[in-house]
Parts: C-alpha cells; structure tokens; sequence
C-alpha cells in the first residue's frame, strides 16, 4: 500500500519519508498470531469499524457499535507456540530494546486485570538533550543500560553534526577491558537508530575493528526507518558517518593524551593493542595512531610517545631501534640489548603480538626506520658512548686468531642447527645468543606464527658468540691449545640451547641437555 501511494505522488514535490514499503509489520503479526483484529476510528467520523483476518488471504469489514471515540486497537490472538509474547518480562524486554528512545510513551498491562498499568519506555533520548542540561551521572546511567558493562566511562564524547549528513553520537570509552576485547570475531557494539528507533547492534561498517571497546549509539536523521541490513553494507551515508566517528575519537584521544598523561597511560595499557591493529590496517589514519602510540622502553618504566623516541635518539644513532617479545620483562632482559644499554641507547620493549606486524607496516616514522634489535648485522660504532654507562673499561677480548677457531669449531659443531655463527658486536655480558639474519622473518614472528598457524617455513638462526666473555676466552683458548674434541663440541651445543632457553624456545633434545650439563658440572666440580 505505501508503494503504490508513493507512485501516485511520483512527479509532485514531496519528500515524504514514509514506513511500511515492505510490510513487515503486517506479516510479523501473523508470525505470532492466527487471527488480527483491528478496530479503527477515522479523525473527525464518529462511526468506529472493524477489520479481522486470519491470514489466509481474506478480511472482513464491518462497522463497531460503542467502540473507543478515537485511535485504533489492534488485538493479535496468539498461536500456542507464541504464547511467550504474553509474559510481562519478555514483552518489557521487546519494548527497551527496540523503543525505549521514541517520544512517546508505552504503557504495559499486567496478565491480571487489576494490575496496574505502567509505562515502560522512558520515552526521552537522552543524546538528543543538550549536553550542558545532562549530568555525570546520568551519562554513567545511560553508559551502563546501554553498553552493558558496570564500570565507569573513561571518556564520553557526545555531540551532534550537522550538514550533507544530520546524526548525533553519544559514545563512551569503558575505564577497563570489556571481556569480549579479543573476541576472533571483533565485533564492534555501537548501536544505530534512525530518528529514536533502534535499528541494530551489528553495523560493522559503523565503527572499524580496532576501535571496538567503544559502546554507544549514533541516530541518524536522514536514513529511513525501514532500512535493512543489507542496504546498511557499502552505503555511502554510513561511509560518512563512520569518518566523522572515527576523526571525532581519534581527536578526544588526541587532547588527553596532552592534557592528561596519567589518565591516557591507563587508557593505553587497557586498549593500546587493539588501537596498534589500526596502525596495521589503516592507511588513512595511519600517521594519527602512531601519534597516539605509546609504548615502555629501556629507558625507565613510564610510558613514551614516538615522539620522544626521535627527540633523545643519540647522535650517530640513524633508527628506531625494538625488540618484540611475549612478555615487557622478559624483553627488559635479553641478552639482544646489552650493547644498546651499554652505549645508552634506548630500545622500545614491545610485548603485545600484533606489534610484530605493524612495526613491519610502518618501516619509518619522523624517516627514522624501525630496526629490531635481533635481526641483521649490528653495527653501533657511529654511536658515542654512553658516559653515564659506567666508569669500568670493558673486558678485553679474546685474541682474534683464537676466535677464529672457536668459531670454526662451532661452525662444524652446529652446521645443521644454525645458518652462521658469528662474533657478536651486541653482548656485553651474555656469552652468546640467538639472532635472525638479515632480510630473515624476526624470530618472535616466526615463533609466533609456527604457534598459532603451523608454519614451519622459518629460516635457520644466527649464532652469535661474545669474545669478551670469560667462558667464550676460556673455549678459544682451549680449541687453540689443544685443538677440537668432544667436551668443545659438547660446550658448543651446550650454549646454543642456554640462547634457546633464553628466547623461551623448546629445546629439540632436553635429555641431551640434561646429560651434557650434568657431565660440565661433574668436570667443573672436579670429578
């Protein structure tokens, strides 16, 4: 009936956003009920008529003695397998789900006939009151009902826009992570309404994925009520609304993060790994995250901005330098960033596991580019040293003609274990460790990946070996003297999985380990 209306006021001038194209209030009656009655009054008539059908394709009309003097009751006798649309709890549910927000009131009648009757809806939208007329706790209350969560907002940003595109949002950032944060699916909770009516919760194309811990609701003044979910996908108005949210969240998160640190470090710790997705995913808004990225360092246990990073990067020091890792102490104490703490260089400890992507993404920020600490060739010679580093001059290291043997000796030992062994330049206390070569996939990556997707296509390791270690001098001097032997290769393998170890990687033959160590221990003991 609403389409053939709308062709007869096709050529006029009329704009006229009308429901009922698709009839789905007509047939969802008659998905709950086998017979609908309608009793109707006409402004200004004072003859009331009836209409009655059981949906099978025929109506009856007829005229209704002592009917109400205005309005239209509609009666749905229910089906027994719908008998759940008459208990009072599942209808007070319908109701504050779908129309809690419209202006005007509905009332619900208890089972009983004296019960009393009440309204249920609260009948106001509270986003659409201006935002000086609206109370902190009233936000909270709002916050609570709408977003299901019991902590407090962080941050509430309300406001309205107007333009090509009418819409207001009232959205809330939780003070604590919602228990679905990391939920495969990363389903994003803002709801839309059109003109106070809900529409649905499931409006991915509303908010992206990395900056789903947001709860709220956008109403739209310029959708039609009847719009679907499918007409919801690649619309252009939602298109538009969904840059306005995003530049409006980016731009609060912006000015706390200036005009309150503390507070936007709580922020950070609770969602900073969803928000470093989007540093992944987002070429648009690529530069503003990385503004927004914080991150803890070798430099004390505060948080700091990337711009910090590049304001006391050392003379002589051309790149960002991380080092990634399933845990911030475990990182703080790899033997990978020895050399940077001795020279006073400060590394960015990065624990969170999509940090081994975005890193990658980037590849530069102020044209500095992103190195890890365990990867490649090292070479901090163009670094001064640290004076602060400490007054003891560093040990003296093993002579070069012994070195060369150790490591040919450990070459022949692990040939089939690592692709090199090299003389490290990045321990200082460490004998040796483990480190990708250069242009080879990071060793946390590849560990990460064989974890979670089996993959098995990650290359050999470089064996690095500190020459100014006490045992490393005591080896090359051994090999130099006496030349190879089973306890020199015993010691090799022995210190490659000690670097295993330290990576927390699983060691390929534990009970060789154990046996090798205890027999080291029986010599060093003197038996």
């Amino acid at each position: 009936g609403t389409s053939a209306f709308m062709d007869q006021l096709e050529g006029e001038d009329s704009d006229m956003a009308l429901i009922g194209k698709f009839g789905v209030g007509f047939y969802s009656a008659f998905m709950v009920a086998d017979k609908v009655a309608v009793v109707s009054v006409k402004a200004g008539e004072k003859q009331a008529w009836s209409w009655e059908s059981d949906g099978g394709g025929s109506y009856s009309i007829a005229p209704v003695e002592d009917a109400a003097t205005r309005g239209t009751a509609i009666t749905l006798h229910l089906r027994k397998d719908a008998k759940e649309f008459l208990e009072t709890p599942r209808l007070h549910h319908i109701i504050k789900t779908y129309s809690d927000h419209i202006a005007l009131p509905i009332v619900l009648h208890g089972a009983e006939a004296d019960a009393e009757a009440k309204t249920v809806n609260t009948a106001q939208a509270l986003w659409t009151r201006p935002r000086k007329d609206i109370k902190p706790e009233q936000y909270t209350e709002f916050y609570h009902h709408s977003g299901h969560l019991f902590d407090e907002p962080w941050l509430t940003i309300h406001n309205r826009v107007e333009g090509k595109i009418e819409y207001t949002n009232l959205l809330f950032i939780p003070s604590t992570k919602p228990f679905d944060l990391f939920q495969p699916d990363r389903k994003t909770h803002i709801k839309l309404y059109v003109k106070r009516v809900f529409i649905t919760d499931d409006c991915e194309d509303l908010m992206p994925p990395y900056l789903r811990f947001m709860r709220g609701i956008v109403d739209s003044e310029d959708m039609p009520l009847n719009i679907s979910r499918e007409m919801l996908q690649n619309n252009p108005m939602v298109s538009k609304i969904r840059t306005g949210l995003v530049k409006r969240v980016l731009g609060e998160l912006e000015r706390k993060s200036k005009k309150d640190p503390e507070a936007y470090a709580v922020f950070w710790e609770n969602f900073g790994a969803v928000i470093k997705e989007g540093i992944y995913e987002s070429d648009e808004y690529r530069d503003r995250l990385l503004g927004l990225c914080r991150a803890h360092s070798t430099a004390g246990d505060g948080l700091i901005a990337l711009d910090d990073y590049v304001a006391r990067m050392k003379d002589g020091q051309d790149a960002i330098y991380y080092i990634t890792g399933d845990s911030r102490d475990g990182v703080a104490r790899s033997p990978q960033i020895e050399a940077f703490r001795a020279k006073g260089v400060e590394v960015l400890l990065l624990a969170d596991p999509v940090d081994e992507f975005w890193v990658t993404r980037v590849e530069t920020y102020s044209e500095k580019p992103f190195k890890s600490v365990t990867q490649g060739g090292l070479d901090l010679s163009a670094i001064a040293d640290d004076d602060k580093a400490g007054d003891d001059k560093a040990d003296e290291a093993a002579p070069d003609a012994e070195m060369d043997k150790l490591i040919a000796l450990f070459k022949l030992t692990l040939e089939d274990e690592v692709k090199d062994v090299r003389v490290s330049m990045r321990l200082t206390d460490s004998p040796c460790c483990l480190v990708a070569d250069e242009g080879d996939m990071d060793m946390h990556l590849a560990r990460l990946l064989q974890q979670h997707q089996g993959y098995d296509g990650a290359a050999k390791r470089v064996f690095e070996v500190n020459p100014k270690h006490p045992l490393v001098k005591i080896l090359a001097k051994r090999v130099s003297k006496d030349g190879s032997g089973d306890d020199l290769a015993d010691a090799a393998r022995l210190l490659l999985d000690q670097a295993r170890i330290v990576e927390g990687e699983q060691l390929p033959d534990q009970a060789a380990f154990a046996k090798r160590l205890s027999r080291f221990i029986e010599m060093g003991l003197g038996g």
